[in-house]
């Protein structure tokens, strides 16, 4: 397999994965995407020559720009635009599950921080306020007075990005000092991890404890659902236990990190087997590219 890797930063994670591929003898360009131009007809990176191309950037407007680029060009990549779009978006990911029949937080988006506060009001206090585009616990807000929501809101409000003035507020689901997150591959948990922490936001990029988690048959059926409804690929799902000892899913992430899943929490070779999952989709790729030009032959 020749893969094609796009990037901005090297991190641990893409480390893992790089030293995998190579260990079984797969050639690998990796494509760092601030030094390259993707235009409406051709590229300076050659696509045609890769048989499969994995999107790994850090920034999501460069996630979801080139990997609508790749796919323009031809070339299966991983994840698909589609996915990035959807993901990368929470107003988009919370219409998805939504629609999906899965179990999500109670989500209201206003436009004006008096509609805003209108919403919040029927809320109540506390309540969820969070960037519509964002990762790592970034620029989220618990919402605990009237006096907090008027400051948070108005402060939004002059901030220059139009993605600040969309309002996103949720309700605060009381967990139980920690959330889960699993790994998976078109819907197939690879592994999970459950993330405690004494502040209420538990992101292990914040600091928070991890251990392995448990992956019962309830958790892989809401998984698999969540897949589904963003169209799939190689994915971070986040849940949350509810006081009544339900799950809601709060976030699916399409450009997971997984070094604290690998390192910390779980026995599974998660790199590995992350691997394993791109050989089948190169493999699937080639098939489909394979058959169509048999079809194209028969048809001339």
């Amino acid at each position: 397999m020749k893969l094609g890797m796009l990037y901005s930063r090297i991190r641990k994670d893409e480390k893992l994965l790089l030293s995998e591929l190579r260990e079984r003898g797969h050639d690998v360009e990796k494509i760092d995407v601030r030094k390259h131009q993707f235009g409406l007809d051709d590229s300076t990176v050659d696509f045609e020559d890769l048989d499969l191309v994995l999107d790994r950037c850090l920034a999501t407007s460069r996630s979801r720009y080139t990997t609508q680029f790749v796919d323009h060009y031809g070339t299966p990549v991983v994840n698909t635009p589609d996915t990035a779009d959807v993901c990368a978006d929470k107003v988009k990911t919370s219409l998805a599950l939504e629609r999906a029949g899965v179990p999500t937080p109670t989500t209201t988006v206003a436009y004006t921080v008096e509609s805003a506060m209108d919403a919040i009001e029927d809320f109540g206090y506390p309540c969820v306020i969070k960037p519509v585009v964002g990762s790592w616990g970034r620029l989220m807000a618990k919402v605990e007075s009237e006096s907090a929501a008027e400051a948070i809101l108005e402060h939004k409000a002059t901030l220059g990005h139009y993605e600040h003035k969309v309002f996103y507020v949720q309700e605060f689901v009381d967990k139980p000092g920690r959330d889960l997150r699993v790994l998976a591959v078109d819907g197939d948990p690879i592994a999970g991890m459950v993330r405690s922490s004494d502040h209420w936001l538990t992101n292990a990029a914040k600091g928070a404890k991890t251990a392995e988690l448990e992956i019962t048959d309830e958790i892989e059926s809401l998984v698999q659902q969540a897949s589904d409804a963003v169209g799939g690929g190689l994915l971070g799902v986040d849940l949350m236990e509810t006081k009544d000892g339900d799950y809601t899913i709060h976030e699916v992430n399409h450009t997971v990190e997984f070094k604290a899943l690998n390192e910390a929490a779980t026995s599974t070779d998660v790199p590995g087997t992350v691997v394993d999952w791109l050989e089948a989709k190169a493999e699937a790729a080639n098939t489909d590219t394979d058959c169509d030009a048999d079809t194209a032959e028969v048809s001339t």
